[in-house]
């Protein structure tokens, strides 16, 4: 496992909830001269952060962090991990930075698409049909079609009681969670060098789904999920949302294993990836996902996680598991970020050194303590590659609370302007500079 860390060149940004860093409704685009650069960054104020999941604000206000390139098709896989990005991370290579905020956009978009108003109708589902889903939340240019909305259902049933006194938002069982999108845009494929299939998931909203949160305990993945080791462990509420079902609606986990199917069957004889993103609870079921995927489908293609502000999902045994299946896992890490640091707590070895509240192991700590200490279904293993950034190194981050924080926009802001562990500029500032004018506030 690798780990990338450093700091981020300090920079003004815009103002307003996480909306501002997508296209805009109309997918325009706009120029700013010199002396409007300029002006900008006299006048541009702090950064104030909103909850990514916050519904209010505007779609249309700001460009796509995210430049495409025309230099991926040649060496696509490698931006994809199948070399577990090496020498790509520190520094962050410009084109892999650009890969990153385009996956993030796709989560960002699975925020918009989702009703959190509790009074409508509606709550807990798609604002918009899966036909236009990516336009009418303002990514009209991605150059990707939905093919499947995704919904994740809560195993925990409230007591009869609750269910009775508590308004019906509070128990809604299954919600709306992201949904999967194929390229199929002649160009846009020809820029990346194969199909692209992205699997997106927003992170948690609903109060059954924080509840699934709290369960935090390990617990062994079923045999279908874990045919080669039954000692494979992950957290027990984000492998209940995964694999939970009603009378009517069925598992996270089939929905994912039949659009998978049919997609595969379809685009079999084309280069093709998987992507599976998202951010926070959503980053843990990119993993658990993408960890089915590899392990149902034998001929599976590459299988890349691109997680935001992830919790820890799984035991060592499980991390081993994605590895010998050739899952690729990159985990995007703001070091201020609590969620990253929870649930449970790590050992790692001795060939590792302790990072990011880990402990680790004494030399002479006997296995047979250690096989005790990992008996209390606590004792979590970080899975993956990482790039650590830290929004301490950004002054115009402010409130730099656990929602601050945590907020995917504040991810995606800190990407953008990370450079290396011992460099703190990057050529391109100004273009976030460029946009920080005019921008409503939340």
């Amino acid at each position: 496992m690798k780990l990338a860390t450093g700091i981020v060149r300090p920079c003004n940004m815009l103002q307003g909830s996480s909306h501002h860093l997508v296209n805009s409704t109309q997918c325009s685009t706009t120029s700013t001269s010199t002396s409007t650069i300029s002006q900008s960054q006299n006048s541009c104020t702090k950064l104030r952060i909103a909850n990514s999941w916050n519904p209010k604000g505007r779609h249309n206000s700001g460009q796509s962090l995210a430049f495409k390139t025309s230099k991926l098709r040649d060496k696509w896989t490698e931006f994809q991990g199948i070399k577990n990005w090496e020498g790509l991370l520190d520094p962050l290579d410009n084109n892999l930075r650009n890969e990153i905020l385009r996956y993030g956009e796709f989560v960002e978009a699975a925020y918009r698409c989702f009703d959190f108003d509790t009074s409508s109708p509606g709550y807990a589902t798609c604002l918009y049909p899966k036909s236009s889903m990516l336009d009418q939340c303002g990514f009209c240019r991605t150059g990707y079609k939905v093919t499947k909305s995704l919904h994740a259902t809560c195993g925990v049933q409230l007591p009869q009681y609750c269910s009775e006194r508590l308004p019906n938002w509070v128990s809604t069982q299954s919600s709306w969670i992201g949904y999967v999108a194929v390229c199929n845009d002649k160009n846009e494929i020809a820029r990346l060098g194969r199909r692209d299939v992205v699997v997106a998931y927003r992170g948690t909203a609903t109060s059954m789904e924080w509840l699934e949160n709290l369960r935090a305990t390990l617990t062994c993945l079923p045999s279908d999920m874990a045919p080669d080791n039954c000692e494979s462990m992950v957290q027990s509420g984000f492998l209940s949302l995964y694999t939970s079902s009603t009378g009517s609606r069925p598992s996270l986990q089939e929905i994912i294993r039949d659009e998978i199917s049919k997609i595969l069957q379809k685009y079999a004889d084309e280069p093709l990836s998987i992507t599976v993103t998202g951010h926070s609870l959503g980053a843990a079921l990119a993993t658990l996902s993408a960890h089915d995927i590899t392990t149902t489908f034998k001929q599976a293609p590459l299988v890349t996680v691109v997680s935001f502000g992830g919790p820890r999902v799984g035991n060592r045994n499980f991390r081993c598991q994605l590895e010998k299946n050739g899952t690729k896992v990159l985990r995007i890490v703001n070091s201020d970020d609590p969620i990253t640091k929870v649930p449970g707590f790590v050992f790692e070895d001795n060939k590792e050194m302790a990072r990011n509240g880990d402990v680790q192991m004494a030399g002479g700590l006997s296995e047979w303590l250690q096989k005790r200490v990992e008996d209390t279904q606590w004792v979590y293993a970080e899975i993956g590659n990482e790039l650590r950034l830290s929004s301490k190194d950004c002054p115009q981050i402010n409130n730099r609370n656990m929602a601050s924080c945590h907020d995917l926009k504040t991810y995606l802001h800190l990407v953008d302007n990370f450079v290396s562990s011992n460099c703190p500029l990057r050529a391109t500032a100004k273009r976030v500079l460029n946009r920080s004018q005019n921008t409503a506030l939340v």
